[in-house]
């Protein structure tokens, strides 16, 4: 993984509120990287950090879910940022689980919530280049 992370954003309904403080509060550490972003959560985003470099997919429930796991199985993603909502059913459930499995399987950094984020982003690697071990839970996938 180089130093230069290319990282998705992405939050249920009930979350993308806190996601947005945490992109703001985290605006500094982020312009660094790359940033992909399901619709309308990027859109709120650039609304607060226009000067973020944030590639706004489709909406989640739209297929945004599916690019973004499309781009976590090409290798083009190196961590996943996704603020979910345990407490509310979800009509597109099944792509947020795929979401999750596709980062275990691909070895990409994952956090569901904001403790976990805030680890990710003051991790001694998160500006360094890592060496991600190789394989996945059957060994193929990986750098």
């Amino acid at each position: 993984m180089d130093t230069l992370k290319r990282i998705a954003l992405v939050a249920h309904d009930r979350r993308k509120d806190d996601l947005i403080d945490w992109v703001r509060a985290n605006a500094r550490a982020l312009a660094a990287h790359r940033l992909w972003s399901t619709g309308t959560t990027g859109r709120r985003i650039l609304e607060q950090c226009p000067g973020l470099a944030l590639t706004p997919v489709k909406s989640g429930p739209l297929g945004g879910d599916q690019q973004i796991g499309a781009k976590i199985a090409e290798g083009e993603i190196d961590m996943l940022i996704f603020f979910v909502d345990p407490l509310s059913p979800h009509p597109h459930e099944a792509d947020v689980q795929a979401l999750t499995r596709l980062s275990a399987l691909y070895n990409v950094a994952l956090a569901l919530n904001r403790t976990t984020a805030d680890f990710l982003v003051s991790s001694p690697f998160f500006a360094a280049r890592y060496a991600a071990p190789t394989g996945g839970g059957d060994g193929e996938p990986g750098e």
